[in-house]
């Protein structure tokens, strides 16, 4: 490579080869990385009114990038989680152009070492057990449609699977008899298997035998045959929640999405003693502690309840050091 490397056929690369071919990236991952470069390159074109394929590496400096994080936070409103994972693009783009443009180096060093922003993590939320059966219930099976709505939230909520993943699934994914389950490629392109309750067996087999739509691939398919559009499953969760609103009240003051169903099925095997082990493997987790974070939603509700209780002999006051040092310490 030249002193002034050209970003335009080395970030094809980067897409082409060491996303599609290397790592074999989902297409998740593929269509996030494309969206933040595609307003990265906006944003550049604003700043240096410089055609994109005319961009030299060395020009995609730290200062150009973090102005655009900070842009996107601050004018466009995009939360942290979110301009974190717009870093992570740029991370792994400059990682692949260390191997590709050692003369730039010394820039790249700097790129990688920008931090990810740290962010308050708050409590995951969940359903509880009536709320999830008046959701349900809550779709009228006297219609195709219904019955499909009900069949979904079911195995979303037995299974705990992403959005990703249960929009995903084709009926050649669910394996019935003995041991049966649903096998998908979930996250990071890694494959699992989740087991299947009898309840939810029987109504799966039971919505199996439904007259297919479109090419009778797709497990849950549209009215059309066509897979479900992220917007199409949180439109049917939206009109089960209003009507269990009916029945439940308490779920007017929560939002369904099929990530709190998956929470609420990882909060069900918490509270029933399975080892946060086998939840992880269970949720498709990269680590063990990612899953701490219902352990902490647990945690939490036990000390609401220890809130509402008396101490059996408490006396009312404060600790107060004598030394002047440890009330400063104190203070901060």
């Amino acid at each position: 490579m030249t002193t002034s490397a050209t970003f335009a056929p080395l970030l094809e690369q980067f897409f082409t080869h060491r996303l599609m071919q290397e790592r074999q990236a989902s297409p998740h991952t593929i269509s996030s990385y494309r969206d933040t470069f595609r307003q990265f390159l906006k944003f550049v074109h604003e700043r240096l009114h410089k055609p994109p394929s005319r961009l030299n590496l060395e020009e995609i400096d730290t200062p150009l990038i973090v102005a655009f994080l900070d842009q996107l936070e601050k004018h466009q409103g995009v939360s942290v989680r979110t301009r974190n994972l717009r870093l992570a693009a740029f991370h792994s783009f400059f990682h692949y152009a260390a191997l590709k443009a050692p003369a730039h180096s010394a820039q790249i060093q700097r790129v990688l070492a920008i931090p990810s922003k740290r962010f308050t993590r708050t409590l995951v939320h969940f359903l509880t057990r009536p709320e999830v059966d008046v959701l349900l219930a809550s779709p009228d099976q006297r219609t195709w449609s219904g019955r499909r709505d009900h069949a979904f939230l079911l195995v979303a909520v037995q299974t705990g699977l992403r959005l990703s993943e249960m929009t995903g699934l084709n009926r050649e994914d669910l394996i019935l008899g003995a041991g049966a389950h649903v096998r998908m490629i979930g996250k990071g392109r890694k494959e699992r298997c989740t087991p299947i309750a009898r309840s939810t067996l029987a109504v799966l087999k039971a919505w199996l035998r439904e007259p297919q739509r479109g090419d009778g691939r797709v497990l849950f398919p549209s009215k059309r045959g066509e897979r479900l559009s992220v917007h199409g499953v949180q439109y049917l969760l939206n009109k089960h929640r209003e009507t269990a609103c009916k029945v439940c009240p308490s779920l007017r003051q929560k939002q369904v999405t099929v990530h709190r169903l998956r929470h609420t099925m990882a909060m069900d095997l918490l509270q029933a003693g399975v080892d946060r082990s086998v939840i992880a493997l269970w949720l498709g987790h990269e680590s063990v502690e990612t899953t701490q974070i219902y352990l902490e939603a647990t945690l939490a509700m036990k000390e609401q309840a220890l809130e509402k209780t008396s101490p059996p002999r408490g006396k009312p006051g404060r600790y107060r050091p004598a030394d002047q040092l440890l009330s400063f310490l104190n203070s901060l």
